[in-house]
C-alpha cells in the first residue's frame, strides 16, 4: 500500500563544487532527527556551467527539492539567478540559502546573521566596541560588513593586501567603513574592540603572520571565520596575549538556521551536542 505521508517529506540540498567536504548534512540531518522531521539534506556537486540549469529545474519541482544552501563557487550566480532575492542579496550581490514558493526562487543570505548570532551566544555585549578591525576584503568580508553596520558600529576599519579591494567594500557599504593596505594594520588595531579576520590565513595549516594584538582596547574580542583548525593562529595569539576569542564554528552552525526553518517548518536550536558532532568529524577528518 503506497503512503501517502510520503508526499509532505521535503528534501533539501547544498550545492557548490567541490562540495565533498560540506558539514552542512551533518547539521541539517543531526536537527532532522532532534526534531522527528521526515526529511532529507544531501549534498550536490555541480560544476559552473551546469549551475543555471541546476536552478532552473528546481522551479520545476524537479528534482523534489523544496530548497537548499549555496555554496563556492554558486553564491554570486544565485544570486543572478534567482527570482526573488531579499535586500540583503541585493546588498552582497551574493545568495547562499534559497527556496521555492509558487515556482519562483527566493533567496537570501545568513552569513552575516550567522557571524554575529555567533558573538552574540559566545561574547555578549560585543557590539559595545566604538571601532572593529576586519582583516580581508574578499566575499567573506562583506557579509560581516554588512552585519556589523546592521548592528549600529560606528567605525570600521577593512585592512586587505589590495587597498583598491578594500576601497570597493567601503564605497559599497558607507561612510563608516575605512579601507587600508596592510601596512596600517597596527595603528587602525589601536584602540579597537574587535578584530575580525576573514581571510584565509592559518586555515588548515596554511602560514598565518604572528599579530601584535596588545593595541586593542582593554575588553576587546577577537574572532576569526575560520574554523578549520577550531582554533586559529590568530585566536592562539590573542589568548597568549590576555585577549577573549570567539571561534569560527558558531557562524557555520547559526548561518544554517533560517534555511532549515524554511525548508521544514520548524527553527532548530544551535546547541553543545551539536557543535561536538562538527568537532568530532573535524578530528575524524583531520
Amino acid at each position: 500500500m503506497h503512503d501517502s505521508r510520503e508526499t509532505f517529506v521535503n528534501h533539501a540540498f547544498v550545492v557548490g563544487h567541490p562540495i565533498r567536504h560540506s558539514r552542512s548534512p551533518l547539521i541539517h540531518g543531526y536537527w532532522l532527527d532532534q526534531l522527528g522531521i521526515a526529511g532529507s539534506y544531501t549534498r550536490q556537486d555541480v560544476a559552473p556551467q551546469a549551475f543555471p540549469a541546476f536552478i532552473a529545474a528546481l522551479r520545476d519541482k524537479h528534482p523534489k527539492f523544496v530548497g537548499g544552501n549555496v555554496t563556492i563557487p554558486h553564491k554570486e550566480a544565485a544570486f543572478r539567478l534567482a527570482d526573488r532575492p531579499d535586500a540583503l542579496s541585493e546588498e552582497l550581490g551574493a545568495s547562499n540559502t534559497l527556496w521555492v514558493e509558487d515556482g519562483l526562487i527566493h533567496a537570501t543570505n545568513t552569513d552575516g546573521r550567522g557571524f554575529v548570532a555567533n558573538l552574540d551566544e559566545h561574547a555578549p555585549g560585543w557590539e559595545r566596541a566604538d571601532r572593529a578591525v576586519v582583516l580581508g576584503a574578499g566575499g567573506a568580508s562583506r557579509a560581516v560588513l554588512q552585519a556589523l553596520g546592521d548592528r549600529g558600529l560606528a567605525e570600521i576599519h577593512v585592512v586587505n593586501r589590495t587597498v583598491a579591494r578594500a576601497r570597493e567594500l567601503a564605497d559599497r557599504f558607507g561612510a563608516r567603513i575605512h579601507a587600508h593596505g596592510m601596512d596600517a594594520l597596527a595603528e587602525v588595531m589601536q584602540g579597537a574592540g574587535l578584530f575580525v579576520n576573514t581571510t584565509s590565513l592559518g586555515m588548515a595549516g596554511e602560514a598565518a603572520p604572528e599579530l601584535d594584538f596588545s593595541g586593542l582596547a582593554s575588553g576587546a574580542i577577537v574572532t576569526d571565520i575560520v574554523y578549520v583548525p577550531l582554533k586559529t593562529p590568530f585566536l592562539q595569539q590573542a589568548e597568549q596575549q590576555g585577549f577573549a576569542t570567539v571561534d569560527g564554528l558558531g557562524m557555520l552552525l547559526h548561518q544554517a538556521v533560517p534555511g532549515f526553518e524554511k525548508w521544514f517548518g520548524r527553527r532548530p536550536q544551535v546547541d553543545a551536542a551539536l557543535r561536538q558532532r562538527i568537532i568530532d568529524d573535524m578530528e575524524h577528518h583531520a
